[in-house]
């Protein structure tokens, strides 16, 4: 069996520890498939609580359930002895304990060197156990003093914990997302809510868009084995990349970030098809005629979106979309004040936040700065072309769009490369310009103020 899993690794150019996630992470689609026909509530959490420790256990080893039952004891624990305060407990010892793994295991070294282990799904179980505990010390409070996602997502009463246990393993998005809330896999699992079939009528096909989602997958696999031997990362450090001309350096800096794109286009891809086989990924159906299921839980990336982002505000939008809902529900939107308006620190902090997730990292925590620097810049812009009419306006849009696109792959090398030395040799290859461009952006935005557009009566009543 090692031999024929070596030999099936070298066929396509990966170690025999990343096939074998691989294939667990593929079976995650025929297993999530498998739920529809668990017969009972409890049948359905124990199964997605087994199917999922299992997966986990043949992908990483014994140790990697020990790792996730840490934080999940830690936060329901918290929920039921430290209700009022479990939220802000629990987020601090749920990072504190992902921080120390990174730092044991410096799965980045792993990962570039082929190797894998546990810490990129104790990333995803470290979200979903701090937005039930979370959610949890909502119940708590006044309707009237909540956002309506907190209204939405609050929890009045403690999850048992085999439904706690469900949520948190369920091997759809175990691996490597979507993040979803309890109170979502709750109604999926009792089939209420949206999953109720007296309510929505016939149960929604999910087997188009798990095609689709297929499809999709396949095509990001084979365009990143195309790409990725033509733009390997070590080139940053290769004497031959210095003699290269500036124009040629960014053009290998964009096409660096764009190869290593679609290798997470075809993991987030092979997740969608897994939690749309399900039926979790389900949000509704469209007003149209006839109407069509719409299955927005499950999609964690819109490709186009990324690669043709006029703006860098909408990147958070379109990128792991669900760890950015997350982010801002959970991160942003909480640090707010009352009556105030958000600013740069919320957007900092919640960009460290990020980081700090990802790892500790150089290359991740310059990355995460710059992306915070690169929208901040993007709204200076966005806030002149909704003052200026006409020709101004679109050469202001397609400015925009050419500093998200030249930003984002200077940036994202760092979040590639990961070591400082490596991060600061591509930057400094091309002058820092992906640095310095939104910082003189934010700069011109507080001397160039532009006027409010004005807006007819009608406008302004809607």
């Amino acid at each position: 069996m090692d031999l024929d899993m070596g030999a099936m690794a070298a066929a396509i150019g990966v170690s025999v520890p990343v096939l074998r996630f691989l294939l667990c992470f593929a079976v995650t689609i025929p297993v999530s498939f498998l739920w529809r026909f668990v017969p009972g509530q409890v049948g359905k959490h124990l199964y997605s609580a087994f199917s999922g420790a299992v997966l986990s256990y043949l992908s990483f080893g014994f140790s990697s359930n020990l790792h996730f039952l840490v934080p999940m004891l830690l936060g329901y624990t918290s929920m039921v002895l430290f209700r009022s305060r479990c939220g802000i407990i629990t987020f601090f010892l749920g990072f504190g304990y992902l921080i120390g793994c990174h730092m044991y295991y410096m799965s980045g070294d792993a990962w570039k060197e082929g190797g894998i282990d546990a810490t990129g799904a104790l990333m995803v179980l470290t979200l979903k156990v701090i937005s039930c505990a979370i959610n949890y010390n909502d119940g708590l409070l006044k309707e009237e003093g909540l956002r309506d996602t907190q209204k939405k997502n609050k929890l009045i009463e403690l999850p048992s914990l085999i439904e706690y246990f469900g949520y948190c393993l369920c091997c759809g998005s175990h691996f490597a997302g979507p993040v979803y809330e309890i109170k979502d896999y709750l109604d999926w699992t009792e089939g209420k809510g949206i999953w109720s079939h007296s309510e929505t009528g016939p149960s929604p096909s999910p087997y188009w868009a798990t095609v689709r989602a297929l499809v999709q997958a396949a095509f990001c696999m084979a365009l990143y084995l195309y790409l990725v031997p033509q733009f390997p990362l070590s080139q940053f450090t290769d004497p031959i990349y210095q003699e290269w001309g500036f124009w040629k350096r960014m053009f290998y800096q964009y096409m660096s970030g764009f190869t290593a794109r679609w290798k997470y286009y075809f993991i987030w891809s092979i997740s969608e098809a897994s939690i749309i086989i399900s039926g979790l990924g389900f949000s509704g159906w469209t007003e149209s005629s006839p109407p069509k299921p719409c299955w927005d839980r499950a999609i964690n990336v819109n490709i186009l979106g990324v690669e043709l982002a006029k703006s860098a505000v909408e990147l958070p939008l379109v990128w792991n979309i669900q760890v950015s809902t997350w982010l801002r529900h959970y991160v942003y939107e909480r640090l707010v004040q009352k009556g105030k308006r958000p600013g740069f620190f919320q957007l900092l902090a919640t960009q460290t936040v990020s980081a700090v997730w990802h790892g500790l990292y150089p290359g991740y925590i310059i990355f995460f700065v710059q992306l915070a620097l690169m929208i901040a810049g993007s709204r200076v812009i966005f806030r002149w072309q909704q003052a200026v009419p006409g020709l101004i306006k679109k050469l202001l849009v397609f400015l925009n769009f050419a500093c998200t696109l030249l930003v984002l792959n200077y940036s994202c090398v760092g979040f590639l490369v990961l070591s400082l030395h490596e991060t600061l040799a591509s930057y400094g290859s091309v002058y820092f310009v992906g640095t310095i461009l939104p910082i003189v952006l934010i700069l011109l935005g507080n001397v160039i103020r532009p006027t409010k557009p004005v807006r007819s009566r009608a406008q302004k009543e809607q």
